[in-house]
């Protein structure tokens, strides 16, 4: 006969095991590895080597930043698209920070190849396009380890991306998964009620594996829009990941150091993780 001791070890075991699962159920952020058995994942580190180029979209010619490893080696392609902000000082070490954990990343300027200022209102739809022959200028690279790229995002960008892949047929050619950062998931040039209440209708033909990552204090509008978005695809049955962090808001992967939080840095490390785990999973 079990002992009252082994009995309540037995039911503490379990509770443990239960709340570990409503754990993992509850919060796309828990890490069950490093929880019960603490295991912490070993980060890629590169030394990051930056240069500059361009392609031409039509009439205009896109500035470009290229950041990879600086060894010669081949790695996988990511094409990274900034958003209202425009690809300046803040936006940059982001750029430098996906190239360190072993990608080659190609990020276009496209407001500057059109002289578009800082925090346009109005979204270009021609921005799409330019984006596109971006991905084509990335493929083109003969220092690759992978036929196709993942497009990494984050804000306004995530629409770029959205109808790059969509309405510009690139999730069929050359792009094998999306990954953003509190995307906007509504063309910018809808009324309010689509805005609020809608999400573009290019979510419900995207078909590529989807990653987005949204903190916790996110603006509501942005925020339902991401959820309401994630739920149609995962309704749709396409493999579509939203993980949001407590504590932090927008910005949160570039917020400048006069204003960074210790959950800003938190939230941007482990993004970052799980962002290059997931698209080299997808570029093998």
């Amino acid at each position: 006969m079990r002992s009252f001791a082994a009995l309540v070890g037995a039911c503490a075991l379990s509770l443990f095991s239960l709340s570990t699962a409503q754990a993992e159920a509850m919060h796309e952020w828990w890490d069950a590895a490093w929880w019960e058995r603490g295991e912490l994942a070993v980060p890629e580190n590169h030394k990051v080597a930056v240069t500059r180029g361009s392609y031409d979209s039509g009439e205009v010619n896109v500035p470009v930043m290229i950041a990879r490893p600086d060894d010669g080696e081949k790695y996988p392609a990511v094409l990274f698209v900034h958003g209202r902000r425009g690809l300046d000082e803040l936006i940059e070490p982001h750029v430098i920070r996906l190239a360190a954990r072993g990608f080659v990343v190609v990020a276009p300027d496209l407001y500057t190849g059109r002289f578009i200022e800082k925090f346009p209102i109005e979204h270009d739809y021609v921005l799409e396009k330019d984006l596109s022959h971006g991905l084509d200028y990335l493929l083109a690279r003969d220092d690759l380890s992978s036929d196709e790229a993942c497009v990494y995002s984050h804000t306004r960008g995530g629409y770029y991306a959205l109808k790059m892949a969509v309405t510009h047929g690139r999730q069929d050619n050359g792009l094998a998964c999306y990954v953003s950062y509190y995307p906007h998931m509504q063309d910018p040039n809808a009324p309010e009620p689509m805005q609020v209440y809608r999400y573009a209708t290019e979510v419900d033909r995207l078909e590529i594996p989807v990653l987005i990552f949204v903190g916790e204090n996110e603006q509501y509008q942005r925020k339902r829009g991401i959820e309401m978005s994630v739920t149609a695809l995962r309704n749709r049955e396409r493999n579509a990941q939203l993980v949001e962090y407590p504590g932090v808001g927008r910005g949160f992967d570039f917020r400048g150091s006069e204003v960074r939080t210790f959950a800003d840095d938190l939230a941007t490390k482990d993004a970052i993780q799980r962002a290059s785990r997931f698209m080299k999973e997808h570029l093998q």
